[in-house]
Order: structure tokens, then sequence, then C-alpha cells
């Protein structure tokens, strides 16, 4: 078990406190195999994970789901303010949602045309002869004289 003080650098120096498979199974786990991957870190580490999810967006309901699993005091102890405020919201996740969210949960449907796609016309060049130019108008420079 890691000390408070290494606990409150990990979450300073925001690196995630669990190794990297073990964070992808985490993401990737339904609804009933997270609360079997979150039981296998200890509670500090727990809430640390708990923290660095919440800073990311995409991890935000995976943060909600092990905050539910954590002491109030673990996370005040590691994030102050934030670690209350997650604390609180997800007790508020728990009780509006039975069951442990899972992070393609709040995904929105990806919907695609059916459609054909749209065809363009090429451009017709008009200004293939050089008879058709237009003539770049005069200017006059400093002396007054007509420069073309």
């Amino acid at each position: 078990m890691p000390s408070s003080s290494s606990s409150r650098e990990a979450f300073e120096n925001d690196f995630c406190p669990v190794r990297e498979d073990l964070l992808g199974e985490m993401y990737r786990a339904n609804e009933n195999g997270l609360p079997r991957l979150v039981e296998t870190v200890t509670p500090d580490v727990r809430a640390m994970l708990a923290l660095f999810c919440y800073r990311r967006n995409h991890l935000h309901a995976l943060a909600l789901t092990i905050a539910a699993s954590c002491s109030e005091r673990d996370l005040y102890q590691l994030g102050g303010r934030v670690g209350s405020t997650l604390y609180a919201l997800s007790r508020e996740a728990t009780t509006a949602r039975p069951t442990a969210p899972s992070s393609y949960g709040h995904r929105k449907p990806i919907t695609l045309s059916t459609k054909p796609l749209q065809t363009f016309q090429p451009m017709q060049d008009d200004l293939d002869d050089e008879d058709e130019m237009i003539e770049a108008p005069a200017i006059a420079d400093a002396d007054h004289a007509v420069v073309a």
C-alpha cells in the first residue's frame, strides 16, 4: 500500500496509479465486470484512480463508478474539494441509476446517411483564351506617372 505522501504525489503529478492494461480492462468492462475489477485495487489506489479518471472527460463515467466504491475520507484526503465533489457526484449517480454505469452506456449512437453521396458538376473554365484575360488597371507612381 503506498504511503499517503506518495499517493498525494501521484495525484499532483497526474499519472495513472494502475497499470495501463488494468485501466483498459476497466474502461472496456461491462456493468457486471467493472465492480470486480475495481475491488482488485486497494482503497487508496482506488481513490487515486477515481480522481485520475475524473480529470479526463472520456473516463468520467468510469470515475463515478470507481468513486462510488471509495470512502469520502480517501477521496478528500487525496483530492481535497475535488475529491469531496467526486464523492457526492458518485452517490448521485448511484441513486439515479441502480447499477454501475458502463463506459459505453453514455455514448450517443452514430447514424450514417443512407442516401447516395452528392456529386458536383465540374466547373467550366471560361478564361482559357489569352484574349479574354482582364488587364490589370494602371497605377500611378509617386511622380504621377502612369505605370502599367
